[in-house]
């Protein structure tokens, strides 16, 4: 199923030439974009406070774009010592929140390597389609995803070649997440 999605998603580029160089855009910039409500979901039980006030600004930031909502799946429930248990545990959180209408991204290392200006093309892509109600970011626990997840997510992203910490993901992501709804609006942020 998620192989059939990721190829029905169509990543295009536009290049505009402003003051001699050539910048990437979004398909969308410019255009009405449905603002989804944006969930994102981690994995953990307390948060750095230095995470948490970067996190608490930019989704101050994204409010007038779309509502943001930052979700908390606690780590390893069962207190296993086991990988796997606490894969399986993990994404049972995952699993009991995420809708049926969700467009759901699972951040994961071995995911899309998507720019910025692709990313405003998937939040575009998710807000024009009809049958979405919210748009889900997925950031896994220390041994990531189940196979449930994986199944179900519609997309799947790296945000780094190199593997992130959890709290580093999420802080890469909110500020990618204001990114792209600057650049679908066409403003200044990303150059």
């Amino acid at each position: 199923m998620s192989i059939c999605i990721m190829n029905a998603f169509n990543i295009k580029n536009t290049q505009v030439p402003i003051s001699g160089a050539k910048i990437r855009g979004s398909k969308y910039t410019g255009q009405s974009v449905k603002p989804l409500p944006i969930h994102i979901l981690t994995v953990g039980k307390t948060r750095s406070p230095g995470v948490q006030l970067i996190v608490k600004d930019y989704i101050e930031k994204l409010k007038p774009y779309c509502p943001v909502y930052d979700v908390r799946i606690r780590s390893n429930p069962k207190n296993s010592t086991e990988a796997r248990v606490q894969i399986e545990n993990e994404e049972k959180g995952f699993m009991n929140f995420i809708k049926s209408d969700d467009w759901v991204v699972m951040l994961d290392e071995n995911g899309m390597d998507l720019r910025s200006e692709e990313m405003a093309d998937m939040i575009g892509d998710a807000g024009n389609k009809a049958s979405s109600s919210r748009l889900v970011f997925c950031i896994g626990g220390a041994y990531g995803h189940g196979m449930k997840l994986r199944d179900r997510a519609n997309l799947k992203v790296k945000l780094s070649s190199l593997v992130l910490n959890h709290e580093i993901a999420l802080v890469v992501l909110v500020e990618q997440l204001y990114r792209a709804w600057t650049i679908l609006k066409g403003q200044k942020y990303h150059h």
